[in-house]
């Protein structure tokens, strides 16, 4: 049976509920560290394990798999045992997964290995963190969801080049091991401190910029919530696969320039860098405009973006366009929990969270592969940076389309209160 939220509404808001964020930014940093490890080490992998770029990627796609299955799981446990014991299991998931991806002797090891890091590990510090840090904010939900969400580009920004420093001074395996007892161990003493359950907001604190009436959380954007849900799943696919491209493949892509791959780990650390900007400024806009209009927006921008990398490949324009990816596309995912917090009924907020963060999380598995892929087949990026402008379209789309409704449906409800 599940367990009662925390019956006290006075904590919403409060200084307590900025405590609780700061560990939640804490244990994302630490827990979310194998997303960006793994683009850092896949040259040196592909060269001692002998294999070519897509297989070189699976780890990174099964791992991402893993971690969207994962945060469906992870989540419900979180609603039934609360979110400390949960943490406990992920933080012993992360020093094991490290610690056996260390000694892995051929790329199915070494994959199976990042399959346990997203499963149990990753999984319980994203989709269930952010579902909880939606509860204990009203006000500032937008900015509280997207400073969790931010402790995962915190983690691309730190993590790159200190395991690059570790691969050029004592090798890949050394340093995976380190990071299973720092990331491990890290976890285990932060998660003692998010015992209490989320506290139980009343009803005239509901409300928030850009959100349904509570009449309407039954029909999100008119239509029925399964619906709602699969298209908000189909474009988190749309969006992802087309992030993924440059996130994944930025340290290869400079290798393969001939700028080396300690170049191509700074710009996925500066990438990473403005995205936690970007989500910080996203926190604030969605707190104005609301979860869709964020969406769409950084869904245009992420475009703009991707398509820049197509006539730049310097080395200087390249450090450029990878600040301006970072910059533009950070607040997406953020704003699917908004969004779902807004127009959903409030006791199905963090199972659809968890639903729509594993699209996503799907999304950047198959883009990682299928970039690979495309690599592999035409000898260059540049088909893979068109694949992901498609994919983006889509996504595109999805949020116009999703836009456009919900502005028909408030100018129904505004004439039928006239």
């Amino acid at each position: 049976m599940n367990r009662p939220l925390h019956a006290d509404p006075s904590v919403i808001d409060s200084r307590q509920a900025a405590w609780r964020l700061l560990v939640a930014l804490g244990l994302v940093v630490l827990g979310n560290s194998s997303m960006y490890v793994v683009s850092v080490v896949l040259p040196t992998v592909q060269t001692e394990f002998g294999i070519d770029r897509a297989s070189a990627s699976l780890p990174y796609t099964f791992m991402m798999v893993c971690l969207g299955i994962g945060g469906i799981w992870t989540g419900r446990m979180a609603d039934r045992h609360g979110l400390m014991k949960v943490l406990w299991v992920g933080a012993l998931a992360v020093a094991g997964g490290f610690l056996w991806a260390a000694q892995s002797g051929s790329i199915w090891t070494f994959g199976l290995a990042h399959g346990l890091l997203g499963l149990l590990g990753g999984a319980s510090t994203f989709a269930p963190l952010l579902a909880d840090t939606s509860q204990w904010w009203n006000r500032r939900r937008g900015i509280a969801v997207a400073i969790c969400a931010s402790g995962n580009y915190i983690a691309g920004a730190l993590w790159p080049p200190l395991v690059q420093h570790g691969i050029e001074t004592i090798g890949w395996r050394p340093t995976y091991t380190i990071m299973g007892l720092v990331c491990g161990l890290g976890m285990l003493a932060l998660s003692g401190l998010m015992r209490q359950r989320p506290p139980l907001a009343p009803p005239q604190t509901v409300a928030a910029a850009g959100a349904a009436p509570a009449a309407d959380r039954s029909r999100p954007f008119g239509l029925s919530p399964s619906s709602a849900q699969w298209l908000l799943c189909v474009a988190g696919v749309g969006c992802c696969v087309a992030m993924s491209m440059p996130q994944v493949h930025i340290v290869a892509y400079c290798t393969d320039l001939g700028y080396g791959a300690a170049r191509g780990a700074e710009m996925l650390s500066l990438m990473l860098a403005s995205g936690i900007v970007s989500r910080l400024v996203s926190g604030f806009i969605c707190d104005r405009i609301g979860g869709i209009r964020t969406l769409l927006l950084g869904s245009a921008l992420q475009g703009v973006a991707l398509l820049l990398f197509l006539p730049f490949d310097g080395m200087v324009p390249l450090y450029v366009v990878s600040a301006l990816f970072g910059l533009f596309q950070g607040g997406i995912v953020p704003s699917y929990a908004i969004i779902i917090r807004e127009h959903f009924a409030l006791q199905e907020v963090g199972a659809r969270v968890g639903a729509v963060i594993m699209a996503t999380l799907i999304g950047m598995a198959l883009g990682g592969w299928l970039s690979g892929w495309i690599f592999d087949m035409t000898g260059s990026y540049d088909a893979a940076f068109i694949n992901g402008i498609a994919w983006n379209l889509l996504n595109l789309a999805i949020a116009g389309w999703l836009y456009r409704r919900m502005r028909a449906g408030a100018a129904q409800r505004t004439q039928a209160g006239k």
